[in-house]
């Protein structure tokens, strides 16, 4: 136990005039918001739905399909698991998550780079995915999924992540999680400029 641990340990038993936790005091703190789940389906049905009227969808998922991918998303469940809830497949789950502009880093793994593959649909003119594939050693369904992923990059490009920064104004913890991130990276630089020593004499 360090020393900070000690004075909050003795200040707790200063105020409680106890010397254990109760069984009350163990339970867990649950969410840090209680938000209204209603509204957060309905914030995020919302940007669905405007999104559906910019873009054409590949699938054509309900819109209160649409709300359990996303939610699945920024739970961080896989593609498969998110499938089983819904009855469907891990592809139709993925083809999606690329309406909704919902990209992860496992997005973008392929036995390719993404750039090659831009190269080739434009020296090729536009080519089918059997034909970019000979131009890239892969298999047709391989190139097919990385092209998906190419124009969702390229649409969420156009409108600098805005519908993804809906969805996570729109779920409490992932906006959260995006707070304590930038806090983090704050209190990082705010630490090592506080170490750097300065001279100011010429």
């Amino acid at each position: 136990m360090d020393e900070k641990t000690e004075e909050l340990r003795d200040l707790f038993v200063e105020v409680t005039d106890e010397e254990t936790v109760t069984e009350r005091q163990e339970e867990g703190p649950g969410s840090l918001t209680d938000a209204d789940e209603a509204a957060v389906a309905d914030r995020i049905a919302a940007v669905v739905a405007e999104m559906r009227e910019r873009y054409d969808f590949v699938t054509d998922l309900d819109a209160d399909t649409l709300v359990t991918v996303v939610r699945g998303f920024y739970d961080g469940a896989a593609d498969a698991a998110i499938a089983d809830t819904l009855d469907t497949d891990p592809d139709t789950v993925f083809r999606a998550r690329m309406d909704l502009h919902l990209l992860d880093d496992d997005d973008t793994e392929f036995p390719f780079d993404l750039a090659d593959l831009r190269d080739a649909r434009a020296d090729a003119d536009g080519s089918d995915a059997a034909t970019l594939a000979d131009t890239l050693d892969a298999d047709p369904e391989t190139v097919e999924r990385a092209l998906l992923v190419a124009e969702t990059q390229k649409a969420i490009r156009r409108v600098s992540g805005r519908f993804r920064s809906e969805f996570e104004d729109a779920i409490p913890d992932a906006a959260l999680s995006v707070r304590l991130t930038e806090s983090a990276q704050e209190d990082g630089l705010e630490e090592a400029a506080e170490d750097i020593e300065t001279d100011t004499k010429f």
